[in-house]
């Protein structure tokens, strides 16, 4: 699905309950939008992870399913992914994550060779 201006949402900063409202509307309206398609919030900036910022999360993820679709995390930090996961939102909720310049897991980063050492023996 091709991502545009209509379906995507720049969420930015610590999220406290009453940011969460507006934003719920934002996800209404990109779903209903132009684009249609699932909403994807860019969490880039969102500076902290803590249980308001879970619980906005999931009221976001409500409000799309509401709407028919749901939403897709973009670029979420390392203590905002562990911490979705460990409550469990990730696999609860089904939440797609999108992570941008970073290898996938176990997966080497491009570029990067294994050497082998002499003496080893063959597998």
């Amino acid at each position: 699905m091709a991502d545009t201006e209509e379906n995507l949402i720049r969420v930015a900063g610590p999220l406290r309950p009453g940011d969460v409202p507006p934003l719920c509307e934002q996800v209404a309206a990109a779903r209903h939008g132009p684009g249609g398609s699932d909403v994807i919030c860019d969490v880039t900036d969102v500076t902290t992870a803590d249980l308001s910022t879970v619980d906005a999360i999931a009221r976001l993820h409500l409000a799309a399913r509401r709407a028919g679709g749901r939403i897709r995390l973009r670029n979420p930090t390392p203590a905002l992914l562990a911490l979705l996961g460990l409550v469990g939102l990730v696999e609860l909720l089904g939440l797609v994550v999108e992570v941008e310049g970073h290898p996938e897991q176990r997966e080497p980063p491009r570029g990067v060779q294994e050497a082998v050492e002499a003496g080893d023996t063959a597998l």
